[in-house]
């Protein structure tokens, strides 16, 4: 391997990178260009990514289609404030997301960052009571096994335990955290938690069908017909964090139209833009924008994120639902799924593995203890395969395009690096 270039050397020192201790987490790979489904190194090494840069390059990298949209917006207008102004890729975008997604989920809401999007949509829950005159609707309800970002607030309904803001503790308000409705003694729980605790709830926060962040945790779908049922029963509103599963990562474009729920306020990011630029959206059933709607400035939601509806973003996100459009995204992700389920069974039989496990273009070995992260990524790296585990599990959320020899090249790494000793392959 070459020695490492002037640029990270020089600068190395001011970075101060994400979720590692600084001290001891290994250097991170340079990367200077990418290219499909590829990582190319700075030393010249190419890597397979099997984690589509945090599951938001669902088409790959360099798209020509995106690319030739964020240029030509480039040269129009890179920017413009959304404070008194408008322009069309915006206003386009929040028209296709509205017909795409199910029922009245019609008014949307534009912002950077995916924990951004939660945070406003919990300010959006909040007021929501407090425009009807309600009071005292001040809390959440979230989920064991949940992660919704890490902003001040959104660490408050992430899991407080398993999650990575335990440290936080007491320092924000706590939420009511409990376990998802899996069956009907747990939905009965909740029930019961609900008839005493709704008058200070606000609403209910979940991610449907899987849990990311907090350990890609699986949950089928009569779990949101329940949330939706016991937010309906207690008057509470009912909120879906799709920033990870959105735009095809299950199979559905998106979980609550493929599950057949509508919540009041769903969030997006991630793959919104196609891996491309900054982009999120809380996007809220008519019911919710009704209560802002009045003639009294105070009921207006006073919430304004410098860059939201970015034109270059809007557009690499009106160019990413051109290619959904075309459906080939949905064969796509079945054929993925198949390749994921044979490439990773084997697994089962490697040691400290407690569960392998697929929805969609997600896979997941999960092992009893946590994983060395550090060690498996510089592994998975001299195999040409850039995978990233977390926590408990090794998970592949590749693009959506990703052809059947670099998925089995990433499985076969996995295998590989995992494998018992008397080799599994």
């Amino acid at each position: 391997m070459t020695a490492s270039p002037s640029w990270f050397t020089a600068a190395a020192h001011h970075v101060w990178r994400p979720y590692c201790q600084m001290k001891t987490a290994p250097p991170p790979l340079p990367v200077v260009r990418t290219e499909g489904v590829r990582l190319i190194l700075e030393d010249g090494r190419e890597l397979i990514d099997g984690i589509a840069s945090w599951w938001t390059a669902c088409h790959g990298y360099n798209h020509p289609h995106i690319r030739a949209a964020v240029e030509a917006q480039l040269a129009a207008a890179p920017h413009v404030m959304f404070g008194g102004l408008a322009h069309e890729p915006a206003y386009r975008l929040a028209q296709r997301l509205a017909a795409l997604l199910p029922g009245d989920l019609d008014h949307v809401f534009f912002a950077e960052s995916g924990s951004v999007s939660v945070e406003i949509a919990m300010k959006m829950a909040l007021q929501f009571w407090i425009n009807r005159g309600v009071r005292g609707r001040t809390r959440f309800l979230a989920f064991r096994g949940g992660y919704h970002g890490d902003t001040l607030a959104t660490m408050t309904v992430c899991d407080p335990e398993e999650g990575m803001h335990s440290l936080f503790a007491g320092v924000m308000p706590a939420q009511h955290i409990a376990g998802l409705p899996v069956d009907a003694e747990a939905e009965a729980a909740l029930d019961a938690l609900l008839a005493d605790k709704a008058h200070e709830i606000a609403a209910i926060l979940v991610e449907p069908r899987v849990q990311g962040a907090g350990g890609m945790l699986f949950h089928d779908d009569e779990v949101l017909r329940r949330l939706r049922r016991l937010a309906d029963r207690h008057d509470v509103l009912l909120i879906f964090d799709e920033i990870f599963v959105g735009f095809g990562r299950t199979g559905d474009l998106f979980a609550c139209a493929g599950a057949g729920v509508v919540p009041d306020i769903i969030t997006l990011s991630k793959a919104l833009t196609g891996g491309t630029l900054p982009l999120s959206a809380a996007v809220a059933s008519r019911k919710v924008f009704e209560s802002f709607w009045s003639d009294d400035p105070g009921a207006a939601l006073m919430h304004g994120p410098t860059y939201m509806g970015n034109p270059l973003a809007c557009a690499a996100a009106n160019a990413s639902l051109d290619l959904f459009e075309t459906g080939a995204w949905k064969s796509d992700v079945a054929r993925i799924e198949a390749g994921m389920r044979a490439g990773l069974d084997p697994c089962r039989r490697a040691p400290g593995v407690v569960d392998v496990r697929v929805m969609g273009a997600i896979g997941v070995v999960e092992f009893e203890h946590p994983v060395a992260v550090g060690d498996l990524c510089r592994r998975f790296a001299d195999d040409g395969c850039w995978i990233r585990p977390m926590g408990k599990v090794v998970y592949l959320t590749p693009p959506l395009v990703m052809g059947d020899e670099d998925l089995e090249t990433l499985t076969g790494a996995i295998r590989r690096q995992i494998g018992d000793r008397s080799g599994l392959r």
